[in-house]
């Protein structure tokens, strides 16, 4: 069985997946989708360069691979300043937090991936500094501990994460900007394809990257490391021109069908429509049937198959849909329960 970090269309980022950071966008005209929140960043961008000040505290969430980090740079480099890149389990304890803040310079940003696994702890040193730029230090122990309150240079939290329900009120409420990222269009993704394989000096045909595109799952990490495998598919089975045929026959092998489902999201499907007569089920009873973890479930297979309408969620649990079985040239059940959603 293929562990789920191991999946080819697994959204979260992958050792293979550094060739990626060459190819990201560097300003905001490069990036291609997400053009709602591309305006509002823009406006975002220059208003603050016409106060001459930071630019407010920004909060991006959504599914894996879908461009927080990107977006995290193309922010610190229209503004011109530096970034500092760290990881909400990174920051274990409060002096882990006030050793980065106080490295800061005025207009720098701090990005915190997965900030939703910050500690409470840290999150009472975040909160003043994000609110008043201030960093509150306790020197001594016992009666006679004193707190002491540094003034911080106006700096720019950006945050990232996929659950956005973990983050904290008052986390939360200290953003100036919260933004979503939805998933790519077909176009999107053809786009995003294209000036990859150009990037990497790829010859690619327009069939060919309408293939790859239509199984990238609307995720442009997906986009680029399924095309780095069709390459070298291409490079080892036929002439190094991605056609039509041979990504089709590249990524038949790898196991991801057209639609972009590969084996753990057809297992999952099959398990609620076969052994639970397209449910309602329990996500523990389908995590239990196809021997994965719940939140590998919930964050990694679910929200394609949600986007895709294979999937619902109702208040009994996950139930598969008539496309779902469809999809699998499976019969649709006649007696399905009512739905309580």
């Amino acid at each position: 069985m293929t562990e789920s970090g191991d999946r080819l269309v697994n959204p979260d980022r992958q050792d293979e997946d550094q060739t990626e950071l060459s190819l990201r966008p560097q300003q905001l005209r490069e990036l291609i989708g997400q053009e709602k929140i591309k305006e509002n960043l823009a406006i975002l961008i220059e208003a603050a360069q016409h106060r001459a000040e930071p630019l407010d505290h920004v909060l991006f969430y959504g599914p894996p691979g879908l461009g927080k980090t990107t977006l995290a740079h193309i922010l610190a480099n229209e503004m011109g300043v530096n970034i500092k890149v760290t990881a909400g389990p990174a920051i274990e304890r409060q002096g882990d937090l006030a050793a980065i803040l106080s490295n800061l310079r005025e207009g720098d940003v701090l990005f915190v991936d997965e900030i939703h696994r910050l500690g409470r702890a840290v999150e009472e040193v975040l909160y003043p500094a994000m609110e008043d730029f201030a960093l509150d230090i306790v020197i001594g122990k016992g009666p006679a501990a004193r707190s002491v309150r540094l003034k911080l240079p106006r700096f720019t939290v950006i945050g990232a994460t996929t659950r956005l329900a973990l983050v904290t009120a008052p986390l939360r409420a200290r953003f100036g900007a919260v933004y979503r990222l939805h998933f790519y269009s077909q176009e999107a993704m053809e786009a995003i394809v294209v000036r990859a394989s150009r990037q990497l000096n790829v010859r690619a045909e327009e069939d060919g990257i309408r293939e790859i595109a239509r199984r990238a799952r609307g995720t442009p990490r997906v986009a680029l490391r399924l095309l780095r495998r069709v390459r070298d598919f291409a490079q080892v089975r036929a002439d190094g021109v991605i056609t039509s045929e041979v990504a089709d026959q590249a990524l038949n092998l790898m196991d991801v069908d057209p639609l972009g489902l590969d084996d753990m999201d057809r297992r999952v499907l099959r398990a609620i429509i076969e052994k639970y007569n397209c449910g309602p089920v329990g996500l523990n009873t389908i995590a239990a049937s196809v021997h994965e973890e719940q939140d590998t479930i919930q964050e990694v297979v679910e929200p394609y198959l949600l986007q895709l309408g294979f999937l619902e969620r109702t208040s009994q649990g996950r139930m598969a849909t008539q496309l779902a079985c469809e999809h699998l040239g499976l019969p649709y059940p006649d007696n399905q329960p009512p739905r309580l959603f």
